[in-house]
């Protein structure tokens, strides 16, 4: 291993300070599963519908929405990362890996807390009238395709995360090699890369304090008109700034 490569070595694996807040996370993970909830909800409510025309369907969800499934949605994911924590011992901090956040999300019964919700938000629209009971009466009795339709987004977007986990490790092992063999073109490629899986990717700290240092380390190099020879106080830098 050469020089450079030790330096860079050293830097990425040197201890950060806390670059997330429990908050952040779990902000990120009750957006993203409101997202996929929403989503879910879409699907099967069209295929449980199929001869209601676009206008009728967004109403129906529309109206669903407003009277209390929104809202909803937000405590029932709250509850269920709550939960799936303490199943797992997490009483407090962050979640360290996707596997973990998708453990506590199913342990959580976020699939039981949409399915009651369901029938409240149900129950509430057609005693108000505004869904007809045999609107209503067919989306409780299709309930279970609206909880399979959601099952499935969210393990779609589990598997996304996961995927982009990889691909930032891979993308960050090729950046390194770049950097070693002094060819910013490439490290551009990889380091654009970085930045567009952060973007769908829960906060988590180990990938963070990686992907925050290359960050740093590529500006450095950037700002210094593509010169390499950093000095130990830049790269030393380039860890107090994450």
């Amino acid at each position: 291993m050469n020089l450079l490569s030790n330096n860079i070595e050293q830097t990425l694996t040197t201890p950060n300070n806390e670059l997330i807040k429990t908050e952040e996370q779990t902000n990120f993970i009750e957006t993203s599963l409101g997202k996929m909830i929403n989503f879910g909800l879409d699907i099967g409510l069209r295929a449980l519908l199929p001869d209601f025309i676009e206008q009728q369907m967004i109403d129906i969800k529309d109206t669903l929405l407003k009277e209390g499934f929104s809202e909803g949605i937000k405590k029932v994911a709250s509850s269920a990362i709550d939960f799936g924590k303490s199943a797992l011992g997490i009483v407090t901090g962050n979640f360290e890996t996707i596997s973990q956040v998708q453990t506590a999300v199913k342990n959580g019964g976020i699939i039981d807390g949409v399915s009651n919700l369901i029938d409240s938000v149900l129950n509430k629209t057609q005693n108000t009238g505004k869904i007809s009971y045999l609107t209503a009466n067919t989306i409780r009795k299709g309930k279970n395709v609206i909880l399979d339709s959601i099952t499935n987004k969210i393990e779609e977007e589990f598997n996304s995360q996961l995927d982009a986990v990889e691909k930032i490790e891979k993308y960050s092992n090729n950046w390194k090699e770049y950097f070693n063999s002094r060819n910013f073109e490439g490290m551009q490629r990889e380091y654009t890369k970085i930045k567009e899986k952060l973007k769908i990717l829960i906060p988590m700290e180990t990938t963070l304090k990686q992907a925050r240092t290359i960050e740093n380390l590529h500006i450095l190099i950037k700002n210094n008109g593509q010169d390499f020879n950093l000095t130990q106080e830049q790269k030393q830098l380039a860890n107090m700034l994450v």
